[in-house]
């Protein structure tokens, strides 16, 4: 209890002695120059209240927290963290000029606050106070010159400007803070090219090789901005200087590439670029770098595919690390239609790195798509060893399995794959893996075990249309649980109402509930759509018309049934009898 009221006692003390506060009948608030000197005791007021509304703040009760700010400037209108902090609620309520005026205060009084002046430059300049921000800026980079980001803001001022002088200046500024370096140099080669000042340009680039002798990458650097500017000589001397004192420097080596081919040398850039792709010393990000450089150029340049195939093919019989590049080449191929041509590439990823995924989908789908299972099962058994959390693998495994009649090896695939279930499965694919479970049970003849797992795959996903109609059927040929069979396999029809698989299931389950007229006309939509080309429909829609009455029907049917291979014994003695015989 005394934990909970001494708060609230405190701070009724307090907003009581808010104010006009007196000692021995004097003020305790006095003035000197123009800012507010608080007494000790209208100081610990101040913290409490300011305390208070940081609290209430990180709780987001931001109206009291606003109240609480408003008490601290009370009592002291000049503190410039409550006005930095009220400034922040003023300007997420859209009352700018309140906001702009407490900001403005808070830097007034307290100009060493480097994140006060931020935050008013920031401003200023998304109020298009331009002059205002360049002036406080230009003061921070003074008073704050630790500090670059003012030095940064006035950059994209000046550049916003198109006042070229002052963003050089403003960048040698910054040069003589952090030392010479790339990307600085090449924003001044930019800016004195703008300003239609080519010699300054060069020479800024070439200040940034004489600082860095050793460096070879910036004499790279210069010699491309030589090519770019039809200083192909000088670039070209350059590149073969660099490639003296590095013959790998992979750098120079594509830009004397860049050189042949902009001077219509072709077979010197050939060979310029075999040079860089093939050489083993250059490391397969540069290469990858290159290669796509490459094939980017060649398509800006609408040139054909072959070299660029030419050149994965020459680079891919050497030994890779890493199956990047092939990786790459499937891209490449892909974009251009060359499905067929992507395989032999896929393999070889795989050969590389055999956890590749993204490869043995790709690899995977084709051998669906061609019903080839023995490739499936070949693809998915290596998958499931170098991938064992994919459920996609053991999936077309039992699928491949079950292809191939080994029914006792997909079953322990899908026992297998069920144990790797985590929270972040797929609930439809641990339903498949049930709903196949119960299906082998079913052939089995184990129908427990088969109507159990059934059980299980709808739990997980209501919605399995294939569970539910095998579910469906398998009671109906035992004659039990139809209405459940019923309420089952319509789901199926109303999702898939041209299937004739499962128009022929709910047509026999009203066949074995004895509503023969419904059945008929599910059977006869079953025989519309492809269900003549099963002869398990085409029996069930004798049985059909048998019971409707429809005799002649039903021998048409069943005779059509057994001219389909359908050599049952009780199929015969219908035709015989000429009557329904049931199994």
């Amino acid at each position: 209890m005394k934990c909970k009221i001494l708060p609230f006692i405190l701070l009724c003390v307090v907003l009581m002695s808010c104010g006009t506060s007196r000692r021995g009948g004097k003020k305790l608030r006095t003035v000197s120059g123009s800012q507010v000197v608080l007494t000790p005791e209208e100081q610990r007021k101040y913290d409490y209240f300011f305390l208070e509304a940081s609290r209430l703040k990180t709780q987001k009760e931001y109206g009291a927290a606003f109240d609480m700010l408003k008490h601290c400037l009370n009592i002291n209108p000049d503190a410039s963290s409550a006005l930095y902090e009220i400034s922040q609620y003023y300007l997420f309520l859209k009352q700018v000029p309140q906001g702009l005026a407490a900001l403005e205060k808070a830097v007034k009084n307290e100009p060493d606050n480097y994140w006060y002046s931020q935050g008013l430059a920031s401003l200023y300049q998304q109020q298009n106070e331009t002059q205002k921000a360049v002036d406080l800026l230009e003061g921070m980079s003074v008073r704050f010159s630790g500090k670059l980001d003012p030095l940064y803001s006035l950059l994209d001022i000046y550049n916003d400007q198109e006042d070229y002088q002052k963003v050089i200046t403003t960048l040698n500024r910054l040069e003589e803070k952090t030392g010479k370096n790339e990307q600085l140099s090449m924003e001044k080669f930019r800016i004195y090219l703008q300003m239609k000042d080519n010699r300054s340009a060069f020479h800024e680039i070439e200040s940034l090789v004489e600082e860095y002798p050793l460096d070879m990458r910036y004499q790279v650097v210069l010699g491309d901005v030589y090519m770019q500017n039809g200083k192909k000589e000088e670039a070209y001397n350059l590149y073969r200087k660099v490639l003296s004192a590095e013959p790998d420097n992979a750098l120079a080596m594509y830009s004397l590439a860049s050189y042949y081919d902009q001077t219509g040398q072709k077979e010197l850039y050939r060979q310029q670029l075999d040079t860089l792709l093939l050489n083993k010393k250059v490391p397969s990000d540069t290469k990858l770098n290159v290669m796509r450089q490459f094939v980017v150029e060649n398509e800006r340049a609408g040139r054909d595919s072959t070299r660029v195939i030419s050149l994965f093919d020459r680079i891919l019989k050497q030994d890779q690390d890493d199956a990047q590049m092939s990786m790459l080449y499937v891209q490449y191929l892909l974009s251009k239609q060359m499905n067929k041509e992507t395989l032999p590439v896929l393999k070889q990823i795989l050969n590389i790195d055999p956890t590749h995924t993204a490869a043995r989908m790709m690899l995977l789908g084709e051998a669906v798509s061609k019903e080839d299972y023995q490739e499936v099962i070949r693809l998915c058994e290596a998958g499931v060893e170098a991938n064992p959390e994919m459920l996609e693998f053991y999936f077309y495994l039992a699928i491949g399995y079950n292809q191939a009649e080994r029914s006792d090896d997909a079953l322990a695939v899908c026992k297998e794959a069920l144990k790797n279930v985590t929270d972040a499965s797929k609930k439809e694919m641990v339903s498949d893996f049930y709903s196949i479970m119960g299906d082998i049970y079913h052939t089995k003849k184990m129908n427990a075990e088969a109507y159990a797992a059934y059980d299980s795959a709808l739990v997980y996903n209501a919605a399995n249309i294939g569970a539910l109609n095998n579910y469906a059927y398998y009671l109906s040929l035992e004659r039990r649980d139809l209405d459940k069979a019923e309420e089952m396999s319509y789901k199926t029809v109303k999702a898939e109402p041209k299937n004739s698989t499962y128009l022929d299931t709910y047509a026999w389950i009203l066949f074995e509930k004895g509503n023969y007229a419904e059945a008929r006309l599910y059977i006869d939509d079953a025989m519309k759509n492809n269900g003549a080309e099963s002869s398990t429909i085409v029996e069930h829609c004798g049985d059909i018309y048998y019971m409707t009455g429809d005799v002649e029907g039903a021998l048409k049917y069943w005779k059509q049934a057994l001219e389909m291979d359908n050599q049952s014994n009780t199929l015969k003695k219908k035709i015989e009898k000429k009557k329904y015989i049931p199994e």
